[in-house]
């Protein structure tokens, strides 16, 4: 055994004997227990980050650890490759998509590798290769067969600059995420998964998550976002058209003064059409258009907004009410009309302030009377029906359903659910994406492509036009086709793409047949792995992606693909990894190696001025905190790197970067590297002892008993809380223990039981240092990798601790502490906690009322 402990050279040694072995390559087996452990696969941007070695850590370690337990573990890896993000790293390389995005596969796979990560190279896949995307593209087919698709005109999030639709989750302050530049309303024709058909199962299943943390959950439903309420018809003035509006308050129509609608909804400029308000109106939702129109930011504008010049008539009172087109409507809510009444909603408060609109009280407190010219916000508790017909005097709560059915039976609306979920816009004007297989034919509208033409491929010699527009449309040999249905040679393709969640959906079936070409995947293997057992991933990711996988997995079970609704069991959001910021005052953001100095008193390598340390934040490379795993690597090897991410903190909490906590796990494994250089010799020939510790005495007694408490804990906090830093704790004491028998080498069974605790480090850390664990396992006379062991097994009559830690309180307060006998009686306990000097001068010759003993850990002595 070397004296010293080298991570390069043990880390190369073992990757390429896990490689050359197959280790981790899996398949199916019917006759051992499946574990399906996955983490959410990476965008291939060239490197992996801190968050990577961390998230994927984690999951490492949980794979492992299965497998030790009997289960058959898949673990696969591959690259979520499509998107905008390939095509502007592209751009800005002087490069192309496809070129960039191998290239960057290449590195990441090599980085991973040298993490150790337990990965089945074999199953990798890479979701922009036509190979994979063929089937997605099988898949939309089916979906349209089967009505679950559909193409329309509707407004969307548009960067001119990028040009392409954006999700509203893009759009950040009106710009677009990507290249910062102002985002419009645009309408345009697009593709849509009917995801709102499925809102109720999406909604009812969030309660059969019990894997999932709960705030992912709520999170969920929130999105989904169900509400009961009326549909309620407004007839408009001098035409035969309504307006519906959704609303979950029917029991204030009475109070309805005025109709708002969305800058997007179609009414809008049809109903200015030839009134005096028409310019005012089309510059207005012109303006709109460039304004963010996410829910978030609309509730933080000011509210503000144009009349139409139509009025229509409140199908209850018979008002006329004027029709607005305002800022705070939107099209996504509901019908994109707003019943607005001011006394009862502070939105409609505010604009009816501001425009000068009428105030009408409906619900008013039960013990006082409200006046609309001294009201200063909104009444929106509960209360008594108020100037509402036939339902004065009622309680609002109660005429909810009351109002709703007078709607219902008079022809005026009815009772109804919205959710706030929207159908899945998925066409994008990109190129790096896979193409929609659709043709559009003159003659007969549009027509799928027939499967056997299967996939479409995106032709990777093409490049992108000025400003990263997409070249697709530009493509005779591409979009030029015949039409299937009449034969007509005018057809032409599809040239929008998907959208890049569409791909993240489903890889995870894909990975349990990632080479099957006779179908989207292996039914049989799909039976066997799915569902996911455990997800791990951002919480970034917690609404969209997580969602249209629920969605997409529902889609497969309709078509009798799968036979479960749900795809990942378990869910783990980690936290972040977050690094102090360092600045400059003339050169900004500085990396680590750009101050020098430790603490307060650090310099800028560049100027010499102080260095300002800011607060403690994401990594993020917009402010340089971020530590490149290669510089890791290179110090500490991968095992100290891994042993960080996980003793700093546990999985669900953010990890804030620390380079003595580096130091600290790299010394904890010299540390262990040494104790077995030391005792290697002397326990060569030894037999494990794992026997009755009766037969042990002092310290070696002491180490076998905390071998066995170690193993008990590691097991417990890996199994039941992925708490790998006090995992981790325990072995750390388990080692300490282990340097405090050192002076026993001569005692009778001291090798024997040193050999154990040795052999217990070893299997214990494996999952956590694999590397590190393999090289003392083969030190300590064995062949292989620990990987094929078993997980360690402890014994409960080791358990059984010799002494026990009394705490003595005084009238319920800490007072002292004594130790005793396990097998000492409750009077003896009293006896010894009033003997106790320190007890003693709090009881002061005062009368006891009583002495309880608690489980013989607590005596409390009540004066």
């Amino acid at each position: 055994m070397d004296e010293k402990y080298s991570p390069k050279a043990i880390e190369s040694k073992w990757q390429k004997i896990w490689e050359t072995t197959k280790l981790f390559k899996v398949k199916e087996d019917p006759d051992k227990e499946k574990y399906y452990l996955l983490e959410m696969f990476p965008y291939p941007s060239g490197k992996i980050h801190m968050g990577h070695v961390r998230n994927y850590t984690i999951g490492d370690v949980v794979a492992r650890y299965k497998r030790m337990r009997g289960f058959n573990v898949l673990h696969p890896m591959g690259w979520d490759a499509f998107g905008m993000p390939a095509e502007n790293a592209a751009i800005a390389n002087n490069s192309h998509p496809a070129k960039w995005t191998y290239e960057n596969i290449d590195t990441m796979r090599s980085q991973l590798k040298s993490m150790g990560f337990s990965y089945d190279w074999d199953r990798e896949l890479a979701t922009c290769t036509p190979e994979y995307y063929r089937w997605e593209q099988w898949l939309f087919l089916k979906m349209y067969e089967k009505g679950m698709t559909y193409r329309k005109e509707s407004f969307v999030n548009w960067c001119e600059t990028c040009q392409t639709v954006l999700a509203n989750e893009q759009v950040e302050a009106g710009m677009c995420w990507r290249c910062g530049k102002q985002v419009r309303q645009k309408k345009l024709s697009q593709w849509f998964f009917r995801i709102s058909d499925y809102a109720e199962d999406l909604l009812i299943h969030c309660d059969k998550l019990p894997g999932w943390p709960e705030k992912v959950v709520t999170m969920q439903k929130h999105w989904i976002g169900k509400s009961f309420g009326a549909e309620i018809h407004f007839p408009i003035e001098n035409s035969d058209e309504k307006i519906t509006v959704f609303t979950t308050r029917q029991d204030t129509v009475f109070g309805a003064t005025f109709m708002c609608l969305a800058p997007e909804h179609p009414l809008v400029l049809t109903l200015s059409k030839g009134t005096e308000q028409e310019a005012e109106v089309s510059a207005f939702v012109d303006r709109m258009a460039l304004q963010d129109r996410s829910v978030r930011a609309v509730e933080s504008y000011e509210k503000e907004g144009v009349f139409t010049g139509a009025y229509c008539i409140n199908p209850l009172t018979r008002r006329k009410m004027p029709i607005y087109t305002a800022n705070f409507a939107l099209m996504e809510y509901g019908t994109g009309a707003v019943m607005s009444v001011p006394a009862h909603d502070q939105r409609d408060f505010d604009f009816a302030k501001k425009y000068g609109l009428d105030i009408i009280i409906v619900v008013k407190p039960s013990d006082k009377e409200l006046d609309p010219a001294a009201m200063t916000e909104a009444y929106t508790d509960q209360g008594v029906m108020v100037n509402s017909g036939q339902f004065d005097g009622m309680d609002n709560k109660k005429a909810l359903d009351e109002i709703a059915a007078y709607l219902d039976e008079n022809n005026l609306g009815k009772k109804t659910v919205n959710f706030r979920l929207r159908d899945w816009g998925i066409s994008r004007q990109r190129y790096w994406g896979a193409p929609i297989p659709m043709i559009h034919c003159k003659e007969c509208g549009i027509v799928p492509v027939p499967e056997e033409d299967l996939p479409i491929v995106l032709p990777e010699d093409a490049n992108l036009l000025e400003g990263g527009k997409s070249p697709l449309p530009t493509l005779d040999y591409f979009t030029k086709t015949t039409c299937p249905k009449c034969g007509s040679p005018d057809a032409r393709r599809e040239t929008d793409t998907m959208d890049t969640f569409v791909e993240s959906s489903w890889y995870y079936e894909r990975y349990c047949s990632p080479h099957y070409h006779d179908g989207i995947f292996d039914k049989a293997a799909v039976d066997y792995w799915m569902p996911v057992d455990q997800y791990i991933g951002g919480v970034e990711h917690a609404i969209l992606h997580l969602l249209y996988s629920r969605y997409y997995t529902r889609v497969l079970n309709d078509l009798g693909l799968v036979k479960y609704k749900e795809p990942f069991t378990r869910l783990l959001t980690q936290g972040m990894v977050c690094k102090e910021t360092l600045s400059c005052p003339e050169h900004g953001f500085l990396y680590p190696y750009e101050a020098k100095g430790s603490g307060e008193n650090r310099q800028c390598t560049k100027c010499g001025k102080p260095v300002v340390v800011g607060r403690v934040e994401k990594m993020s490379k917009s402010k340089n905190n971020v530590i490149d795993p290669k510089t890791l690597l290179e110090k500490y090897g991968a095992d100290t790197t891994r042993l960080f991410c996980l003793f700093a903190a546990p999985p669900e909490r953010d990890l804030e970067w620390s380079e003595q906590g580096v130091e600290g796990g790299h010394r904890f494994l010299n540390r262990v590297w040494r104790l077995v250089s030391d005792w290697t010799e002397l326990t060569k020939d030894a037999v494990l002892f794992n026997g009755n510790p009766d037969e042990l005495e002092g310290d070696i007694r002491d180490l076998y008993k905390k071998i066995h408490e170690t193993i008990k804990k590691v097991t417990s906090d890996i199994e039941d809380r992925f708490h790998f830093n006090t995992a981790i704790s325990a072995v750390m004491e388990l080692v300490n223990a282990m340097y405090d028998a050192d002076q026993q080498k001569n005692t009778p069974h001291a090798p024997r039981v040193m050999k154990f605790a040795m052999e217990s480090v070893a299997l214990l850390l494996s999952p956590m240092v694999p590397h590190f664990a393999d090289e003392l396992w083969n030190i300590l006379g064995h062949s292989g990798s620990v990987l094929l062991e078993s997980w360690p097994s402890y014994r409960e009559d080791a358990l059984v601790k010799d002494e026990l830690v009394i705490v003595v309180q005084v009238n319920g307060k800490l007072r002292g502490r004594f130790t005793a006998n396990a097998d000492t009686d409750d009077d003896a306990l009293k006896e010894k906690a009033l003997a106790n000097e320190q007890v003693q001068k709090f009881i002061n010759g005062k009368p006891i009322k009583k002495t309880i003993v608690v489980k013989k850990k607590l005596v409390n002595i009540v004066v």
